[in-house]
């Protein structure tokens, strides 16, 4: 397997675990309880008592935290080392001694997957279209669902031309010297904010200061500068339109549970699915049952 430092160093990747090492360090009570209350409000529960959970590309380690706050067994794996170490770091500080397994890995490393089993949740939020090879990684992630478990997975809408620009863009930032990438990203945040957000959340970008009055918040308890980077940075890059997730899923004897979309726009589509193995478990499971109310 290709080492992710050295396709870094290439401009073949974005450096994922440097920025998400920056991000760590706004973590608090309030982002993690906000990462909880997204979890809860896909899966349609807030119990994850003996659950077992997954989760592919964990960044931060913040949802892996949220997981096992509510109760969950979580394993993590990140490709990337600095995020793997950000993970240990977060574990260390909010949960150690923990049920909660980090190491470093690829989904698309069949040894790996091989030996992880399967498991309750299945959790890659915005992971699987950063891995260069979207497709066989969502089919593995599939493989690793427990019968009645759930696949909860977010991946980039397509848009057609203005995802092929993106792509370019990206490309061209990880290829790109520190001024270039800096212009890139000042450049995408005025065509994507409104303009006083976007002098404010530049001016945090290009100094390396945090905006005045305090980090600007997002849902799931994100952070606008560092997912800004993220998005300029993000590559590989890869889409797909919400059907051809929905192909993959019905493939594995996964069905629909919960869906949330860009409408359309730049971002990503939600997709909680749940495995039923047949039309008389469908009713009892309890992963089934975890997620009605989400759909």
């Amino acid at each position: 397997m290709i080492d992710c430092t050295s396709e870094v160093e290439q401009g073949k990747r974005f450096a994922f675990g440097q920025n998400w090492q920056k991000f760590s360090q706004l973590v608090d009570e309030d982002r993690i309880a906000a990462a909880r209350d997204s979890l809860v409000a896909a899966l349609g529960t807030g119990d994850l008592t003996g659950r077992a959970f997954l989760d592919i590309g964990c960044g931060s380690g913040l949802f892996s935290l949220a997981a096992l706050q509510l109760g969950a067994r979580v394993h993590s794996f990140d490709y990337d080392p600095d995020a793997v170490a950000t993970t240990k770091q977060l574990r260390d500080r909010y949960a150690p001694g923990s049920d909660w397994h980090v190491e470093q890995g690829s989904v698309l490393d069949s040894s790996l997957v091989s030996r992880l089993g399967q498991f309750d949740i299945v959790y890659s939020w915005g992971v699987l279209h950063h891995t260069g090879a979207l497709w066989e990684a969502l089919d593995t992630a599939c493989r690793l669902v427990a019968p009645g478990g759930l696949l909860y997975v977010s991946i980039y809408n397509d848009q057609g031309l203005r995802s092929r620009m993106w792509r370019g863009v990206k490309r061209t930032y990880n290829s790109s010297g520190p001024l270039a990438r800096r212009l890139l990203v000042a450049g995408s945040g005025l065509y994507l904010r409104t303009p006083q957000r976007a002098v404010t959340l530049l001016k945090s970008v290009t100094t390396g200061r945090r905006p005045a009055g305090g980090e600007d918040r997002r849902a799931r308890g994100m952070s606008a500068r560092y997912d800004l980077i993220d998005w300029v940075g993000g590559y590989p890059f890869e889409v797909a339109a919400p059907e051809e997730v929905f192909r993959v899923g019905r493939r594995h004897g996964l069905e629909l549970r919960h869906l949330k979309t860009c409408r359309g726009g730049l971002g990503c589509n939600e997709y909680v699915f749940a495995s039923i193995t047949d039309q008389n478990n469908a009713q009892t499971s309890p992963a089934a049952r975890s997620v009605t109310a989400a759909a």
